[in-house]
């Protein structure tokens, strides 16, 4: 008889801590500034109801997998995926998953750190009142001068990158766990509060209806595919995180009334989380639209919404200052609780080969601050030297978040679909509804395949396409953001951002 594996990380104390994990996770850069305007461009309501039905077409289905393997596995992406493929008995070359996984984590963390410590610094600016009574043209100098200034952006990235391997160096108890039941509830509790002052301002109506206005004439081809990155991009899929926490997530729960355990079912805690990212993500549409139409400022895609637009907006109405801070306070903790998930696949990996945990996370961390020192210089001491699709920050997006995150996330729907047996899949997904089990394993094994390969195409088609079609089509696989010009804070400045992780990473190659 086989003995299982236990878990040589811990596990977490509860399902609830795990779906605050994992929506840490899926909850970025780009739920924050990237999904509200696509949501208000792309048809507003309807958007939104397509958005869903490709989160449940797409996203679930495959985050259920991820969860699934990583829990069989109870181990690293890596390891877990080398367990679960000898239980099936099948070829170790699916081991080449969680390979796939943990380094694409290992690369967007070098870059999504160069990025989210700009929210970083806009904090610390926005508190000591640098915002106060800016004008359009300092906003734009203030974000241009920081980007050109190497020194500031490294001093920053270093510091993100400190914060975020401290909390991944002390483990699933003391680091990851505790991490997010405070950033989390912290996180929720910041975004109540700026959606409860928006209410207050005289554009609030005006805001809620860009984003929630029903068109459905603008809900085209192009605003499918949309929709079907972000559900796949948001969900943090494909990059080893979830599979890591899902290695850390209990299979049974003591009912508190009977006092028997029960196993804790993956479909409807993955629900959970999309709903939760999906709440997170409209909320902080609708705290900051209202802001821009009540200062009479033309709403924005990209980082100029976020790093150009909202501090003008800041700088102009009652109590800027303190909600201004506010808010990149709330920005940090979305980035930060996507950055501990990018970390943890590759230091569980080599704390099971033998590491302290502490050394590996010091090993991660300096890999990934070296890699991101040249997406930092990438937007000024390198910004002219470009290769392939672009800069080197450009470059490490496309391979990472165009490339190898598709690739992953449909291999896994393959394993878990077509490979895995599918007598282990049921027990561990848990699903009581036999034919809700059916309907999943159909969309795993032929839908969401079918709509990733359709987004790896269409994003790889987008990036080659010559830059003239490219822009008139607009196509969301490959966003440029253009370069400013005048006045006009809503323009953003020749900066692309990742999404998230959120790590919610983009489909537009902007965010985590």
């Amino acid at each position: 008889m086989k003995q299982e594996i236990k878990p040589v990380h811990g596990m977490w104390a509860s399902r609830w801590v795990f779906i605050l994990a994992a929506t840490g996770s899926a909850v970025g850069l780009g739920n924050i500034w990237r999904f509200p305007y696509i949501t208000g461009e792309n048809g507003g309501g309807a958007f939104v109801l397509l958005y869903l039905l490709c989160i449940a077409v797409v996203g679930i289905p495959i985050m259920a997998a991820e969860v699934m393997l990583g829990r069989k596995g109870g181990l690293s992406p890596i390891n877990s995926m080398r367990k679960v493929a000898a239980d099936s008995k099948v070829s170790q070359r699916w081991a080449g998953i969680g390979y796939l996984g943990a380094l694409s984590a290992f690369l967007i963390l070098s870059f999504y750190s160069a990025v989210a410590s700009w929210a970083l610094y806009y904090a610390w600016e926005a508190a000591r009142g640098v915002f106060e009574g800016i004008t359009a043209t300092q906003s734009e100098a203030h974000f241009n001068d920081m980007l050109a200034n190497p020194g500031l952006l490294l001093g920053y990235h270093t510091l993100f990158m400190v914060l975020t391997m401290v909390v991944v160096a002390r483990g699933v108890k003391g680091g990851l766990e505790k991490a997010v039941q405070i950033l989390m509830p912290l996180l929720f509790v910041l975004l109540v509060v700026l959606v409860g002052y928006a209410a207050t301002t005289p554009g609030f109506n005006e805001g809620v209806s860009f984003l929630f206005a029903f068109d459905f004439s603008k809900l085209t081809g192009q605003a499918i595919i949309v929709a079907v990155g972000q559900a796949f991009f948001t969900l943090s899929l494909g990059m080893g995180a979830i599979m890591a926490y899902g290695a850390y997530m209990p299979k049974a729960v003591k009912d508190k009334k009977t006092g028997r355990s029960k196993p804790v079912s993956i479909m409807s805690t993955v629900a959970i989380i999309a709903l939760l990212d999906t709440l997170v993500a409209l909320g902080a549409g609708v705290a900051m639209f209202p802001l821009l139409f009540s200062s009479g400022l033309e709403v924005s895609q990209g980082p100029g919404m976020m790093f150009v637009t909202l501090p003008l907006a800041f700088g102009q109405m009652p109590g800027g200052l303190l909600f201004g801070s506010l808010f990149f306070v709330l920005v940090v903790c979305a980035a930060w609780s996507s950055s501990i998930s990018l970390g943890e696949p590759v230091v569980a990996w080599l704390v099971e080969r033998g590491l302290k945990r502490s050394m590996a996370a010091l090993v991660v961390g300096l890999g990934a601050w070296l890699l991101g020192v040249g997406s930092v210089l990438s937007f000024n001491v390198w910004k002219d030297h470009t290769f392939l699709v672009g800069t080197f920050f450009d470059n490490m997006e496309f391979l990472s978040t165009t490339v190898m995150l598709p690739l992953g996330g449909l291999l896994i729907a393959i394993f878990a679909g077509w490979v895995m047996k599918e007598t282990q899949a049921r027990k561990e997904l848990a699903m009581q509804n036999f034919k809700l089990y059916l309907v999943w394993r159909a969309l795993v094994r032929i839908f969401s395949p079918a709509a990733v390969v359709v987004l790896f195409v269409y994003s790889i088609w987008a990036t080659f396409t010559p830059e003239e079609e490219a822009r008139a089509e607009e196509p969301p696989a490959q966003e440029q953001t253009e370069a400013a010009t005048g006045d006009a804070p809503a323009q953003a400045p020749a900066a692309s951002l990742p999404e998230e992780g959120g790590t919610e990473v983009p489909v537009e190659q902007e965010s985590p």
